[in-house]
Parts: structure tokens; C-alpha cells; sequence
């Protein structure tokens, strides 16, 4: 049977790996050609850190890369906290994060609460 592989990584599964374990998964996924989509997605160091080690792995004839897209948390606070919240750095977490090759996946459009992308076969 023909088809792309399509993996649902919980929130739960997620927080019980250190930061590389997370790039790891994701990339080793990637790499076989599975779309990965997260529960809630990487913080932002993390995802910065998955772009980089990505850029280090792309081979001319090989693995092109990854394409990836989140949406932003919900803003819980309003008024004063959400101004304390900010002062102090923090930022609400993303959510939902869609991540797959770069040669077989595309993101066609992004809203504030839709993601749709377009998958090709090999």
C-alpha cells in the first residue's frame, strides 16, 4: 500500500524527553519521510535549535530539509497579568505544530486557528 505516514506526538510523550530527544524524534522521523504533527509545539529554543541541527543534516542529493508551522497559544491573560507576562519574557506556548519533509510537504495557508498544507507522495 501506497501512502505517507503521519505521526501524532502527545503533549505527554513530548515533556517526558530532554530538549535533543525531542530534535531527534522529529528529525528521525522526517528523514524516513513521515509528516510529524505535535500536540503542542517546541518552545522557541527548541525550535530553533531543530531549524539549525536541521540545516547541519541537509545533503544536496539527499535529505532537502524540513518545512514546519505552528500556531500561536491562545493569550489566557488580559489586562495587568498579561502585562506582567510579558515583562518577565514569557510567551505563550505554541500548539498544534505540523512538521515534514520540505520536498513533499507545503504550507498553502496559516490563520490564527487553521492550518492547511498540501502533501505530496515521493
Amino acid at each position: 500500500m501506497q501512502g505517507i505516514q503521519i505521526d501524532l506526538i502527545s503533549e505527554e510523550r513530548l515533556s517526558r524527553l530532554t530538549p535533543m530527544e525531542k530534535i531527534r524524534l522529529i528529525l528521525d522521523d522526517v528523514k524516513k519521510g513521515n509528516i510529524v504533527i505535535l500536540e503542542k509545539g517546541l518552545p522557541p529554543e527548541e525550535a530553533s535549535k531543530l531549524i539549525e541541527i536541521t540545516m547541519m543534516e541537509i545533503m544536496p542529493d539527499g535529505f532537502t530539509g524540513i518545512e514546519m508551522e505552528t500556531y500561536p497559544a491562545k493569550e489566557g491573560a488580559e489586562g495587568f497579568s498579561a502585562i506582567f507576562s510579558r515583562i518577565r519574557g514569557k510567551r505563550p506556548d505554541s500548539r498544534l505544530t505540523v512538521i515534514g519533509p520540505a520536498n513533499q510537504l507545503k504550507m498553502i495557508k496559516k490563520e490564527k486557528d487553521l492550518i492547511s498544507a498540501w502533501v505530496s507522495s515521493r
